[in-house]
């Protein structure tokens, strides 16, 4: 890592954390209110790159550099996550041993529906993720779950992002005390400094986007799991949502949880949420 960006990075304080505490009402700061949150957080990115557009976002660091900018878009033509889109159709569509299929796990059949996860079960009283759903419904028809963070979970959310393109995240977070506590324990994770590195996932997404960090350019916050999953050069291949959080935490010299633990599942709330009205734009692809 080079010096002066690690220091920076080191440095950085929970700037949008109070930005976000600013724009409450008096009085009002230690309510939880993820309308105001979620305002605050697009303006701030909006305002920190005035000459994008909103959905531009989605395109993360493809968005903030020309250069990067052409090479995805000369990717596109060929995009490397289509093997696992076709991977992914096929999987969606090939009934269970019992008959059934994923379609008769989702509204729509499944298609189409990938904004508006995660979303909160206030039977349940917890979030559920898309990821979580699918294994849900596998077991619920007596297969056996998919790994979080391998090829066939990304192939089948590839395809579930692929039939909502252009569709906004419509997430909702409902006037319930348990949705209100999930929300904010993802912002708090999102904020809060771990591993060997004292980092938090504001410290890189927020603070820094656009910046380099080794040769990887940083994303910015907003949007950015509107592309999961995500093929990575880096990876050489597919990555869930799950993989790119527990990944981030082995980065930081942290100690990743468990994929879709209540944290991480209540972290991709939070991103979500605050992503509002910007558009599916999954499966993507980045450095």
């Amino acid at each position: 890592m080079n010096l002066r960006p690690a220091i920076r990075l080191a440095s950085a304080a929970f700037g949008l954390a109070a930005l976000l505490s600013a724009a409450l009402p008096a009085g009002a700061a230690d309510s939880v209110d993820p309308a105001a949150d979620a305002k605050a957080f697009q303006n701030y990115f909006t305002t920190k790159f005035p000459k994008l557009k909103p959905a531009d976002f989605v395109n993360g660091p493809y968005s903030l550099n020309e250069d990067m900018h052409r090479q995805w878009v000369e990717k596109e033509e060929f995009p490397p996550y289509e093997f696992s889109l076709e991977m992914g159709k096929e999987m969606f569509a090939k009934p269970f041993r019992n008959g059934k299929s994923y379609a008769d796990c989702f509204d729509n059949g499944g298609i189409g529906v990938r904004q508006n996860y995660p979303y909160f079960d206030e039977k349940e009283g917890k979030v559920i993720t898309l990821e979580l759903a699918l294994n849900r419904c596998r077991e619920a028809n007596g297969e056996a779950p998919l790994s979080y963070v391998k090829d066939e979970m990304a192939a089948l959310t590839a395809y579930m992002a692929f039939t909502s393109r252009g569709k906004p995240f419509d997430i909702k977070v409902p006037n319930d005390p348990r949705a209100l506590a999930a929300f904010e324990n993802g912002k708090e994770y999102f904020y809060t400094r771990r591993g060997q590195l004292n980092f938090s996932c504001a410290s890189c997404h927020v603070q820094n986007p656009g910046e380099r960090i080794r040769a990887e350019t940083l994303a910015p916050a907003l949007g950015i799991l509107n592309a999961m999953p995500i093929y990575r050069s880096a990876w050489g291949g597919m990555g869930t949502i799950s993989r790119r959080f527990t990944s981030c935490n082995s980065q930081i010299r942290g100690v990743p949880l468990e994929p879709q633990s209540d944290e991480y599942r209540d972290l991709e709330y939070y991103l979500s949420y605050v992503s509002n009205g910007l558009p599916i734009s999954g499966p993507g692809a980045r450095p």
